[in-house]
């Protein structure tokens, strides 16, 4: 849940208790996401671990970890009483252009859990999908990662 400066949030931090991956984890994976995509952007200021808390049931020190961790990257900046604001982008140069690629991908996975394709077989297709292709063009691109952020 990023928080506009309207007050809306525009993001929903979900974390996956079954998934294996530390909570603090999903948190940084889902706003690098979301920095990547755009969704965040330069100056919008992150929800506070209250409300992080509220919204997921984590521990608050796992969103003060992942915080920490992400201002250690350089991704996010702390002000004291104002709260936690982003200080970089990851989205790429002319990430706004992939819009219709970005529809394309939503009405799939529309398609895909509407058939009852769980959120892991998705991205399962779709890192096949992506090994498949990097395999046969052997064009994975610098700064790739995988599901575990691992540089590939």
């Amino acid at each position: 849940m990023m928080v506009e400066p309207g007050g809306e949030n525009v993001i929903d931090y979900r974390i996956d208790r079954g998934s294996g991956v530390p909570a603090y984890v999903q948190i940084v994976e889902q706003t690098e996401r979301a920095l990547r995509t755009g969704i965040l952007r330069v100056g919008d200021r992150l929800p506070t671990a209250k409300e992080v808390v509220a919204a997921t049931a984590v521990n608050p020190n796992t969103v003060l970890r992942a915080y920490r961790d992400m201002e250690h990257a350089g991704l996010v900046e702390l002000r004291r009483g104002l709260g936690t604001f982003v200080t970089r982008s990851l989205a790429r140069p002319g990430a706004a252009d992939d819009s219709p690629l970005r529809r394309e991908v939503t009405d799939w996975v529309t398609r895909a859990r509407a058939a009852g394709l769980e959120r892991a077989d998705v991205l399962a297709m779709i890192t096949a999908a992506l090994d498949t292709y990097d395999d046969e063009h052997d064009s994975a691109v610098p700064g790739d990662r995988d599901a575990h952020g691992k540089d590939v």
